[in-house]
């Protein structure tokens, strides 16, 4: 297969997790704000509002896919360096859209199988900023 449609097929695969992970967070009662906002320093995957015991909590989600959860799931591949773009990311984001108070967590959507219908894990407050 050759790189470029490789690429194609990679990035399609990418946007149908996604849109699953959407979904789910959807059905969940978390509400959209953006996605796939890129920064120099990272992008965000989704950005949603969900509510608490203490109000409205803003949730950057990273949404992982591993065909094979065999060798550790998507949520693994979150590391330390990834981690640290995510917060990067999110601080422009609050920064840009004049949200410097607001509560905000970071959930992981891990996702395995059949890309068009992927087994999903969400992992609420997968980490935090100072972490």
């Amino acid at each position: 297969m050759p790189a470029a449609e490789a690429a194609l097929d990679r990035r399609a695969r990418g946007f149908a997790v996604e849109a699953a992970a959407r979904d789910h967070l959807l059905a969940a009662g978390l509400r959209p704000l953006a996605g796939n906002v890129g920064f120099r320093s990272g992008e965000l995957d989704l950005v949603m509002l969900d509510r608490d015991r203490l109000g409205e909590v803003l949730v950057f989600v990273e949404v992982r896919y591993r065909a094979d959860a065999g060798f550790g799931g998507g949520a693994a591949s979150v590391d330390a360096s990834k981690r640290r773009k995510l917060v990067r990311a999110a601080t422009l984001f609050l920064h840009r859209n004049g949200l410097h108070d607001m509560p905000c967590r970071f959930d992981v959507v891990e996702g395995d199988g059949d890309p068009a219908r992927p087994r999903l894990r969400w992992i609420r407050d997968a980490f935090r900023a100072d972490d």
